[in-house]
């Protein structure tokens, strides 16, 4: 069973960076595998902010773009995501996510979030 260990979350004053991250463990194999993190802002629906498969594909949500750096270290099966320019409207949950099944819908494993606060 898959279980996900995030870190990194805390509060940081508007403009200020902050590096998630997310180590999987209990996984079969990293040859074909995706880790995300989206996350969960009060009033709106869970979004994607960025994704990366096991090779370097990545996708990222539109706000995210330009700010935000996703990427990943294969032999540890952890994934990074460096945020900078945080803007109080990032503030919410931020929720790591993990699969080996490159589908639609994907089946995500997920953590359980960290915080993120920014502050005006």
């Amino acid at each position: 069973q898959v279980q996900l260990v995030e870190s990194g979350g805390g509060e940081v004053p508007n403009g200020g960076s902050l590096r998630l991250s997310c180590s999987a463990s209990g996984t079969a194999s990293t040859s074909s595998s995706a880790m995300a993190w989206y996350r969960q802002v009060l009033g709106k629906e869970r979004e994607l902010v960025a994704a990366i498969t096991s090779g370097t594909n990545t996708n990222y949500g539109d706000f995210a773009k330009g700010r935000f750096t996703i990427s990943r270290d294969d032999p540890t099966n952890t994934a990074y995501l460096q945020m900078n320019s945080l803007k109080p409207e990032d503030t919410g949950i931020y929720i790591c996510a993990y699969t080996e099944k490159l589908v639609i819908p994907v089946p995500w494993t997920w953590a359980r979030g960290v915080q993120v606060s920014v502050s005006s």
